[in-house]
């Protein structure tokens, strides 16, 4: 890709990748794979309400002590992203904010939605792909999360 302003083909290629980007972080949460979130936000900024973290250790470290994972290893979630909007801002960087919603199921826990929220994110094209630069997370709405944050983080909130 040039220096100059990404052509129409480009942009689709870019926001495909971003798209891609987007789901495998809501896959893996779901699936209980913060080893695999940890490597998509290894070179990012995480932050996470007022706590921020950066590097791939302790964005795994995070995800394993702040969430609750369940008998079958997952959170028990179903995480939805909706309303994307993709800026791109060159040939090498991009910015997106979209809505997150998360369902829950557990034990003693019906399916129900439990937050939602928005990610703001930035990208950076480093070797011929696109990663996560940043992941700001901000919920907005919260319903029983008593099975979805760990203790500690609850007491917080």
């Amino acid at each position: 890709m040039s220096t100059e302003a990404p052509n129409a083909l480009d942009r689709i290629v870019i926001e495909s990748a971003i798209h891609r980007l987007l789901a495998a972080y809501a896959h893996n949460l779901d699936d209980g794979k913060t080893g695999a979130n940890a490597d998509l936000l290894a070179n990012a900024r995480f932050k996470v309400v007022d706590t921020v973290v950066s590097g791939r250790d302790a964005v795994e470290h995070f995800l394993k002590t702040n969430l609750q994972y369940h008998a079958d290893g997952t959170p028990r979630t179903w995480h939805s992203v909706s309303n994307v909007l993709i800026d791109i801002d060159g040939p090498t960087t991009a910015r997106s904010s979209c809505y997150f919603t998360v369902h829950q199921e557990a034990p003693g826990l019906p399916l129900q939605p439990i937050v939602t929220g928005r990610y703001l994110d930035t990208f950076e094209l480093h070797e011929g792909e696109w990663r996560f630069a940043s992941r700001e997370i901000e919920p907005r709405l919260f319903g029983e999360l008593g099975h979805h944050v760990a203790p500690a983080v609850a007491a917080a909130v």
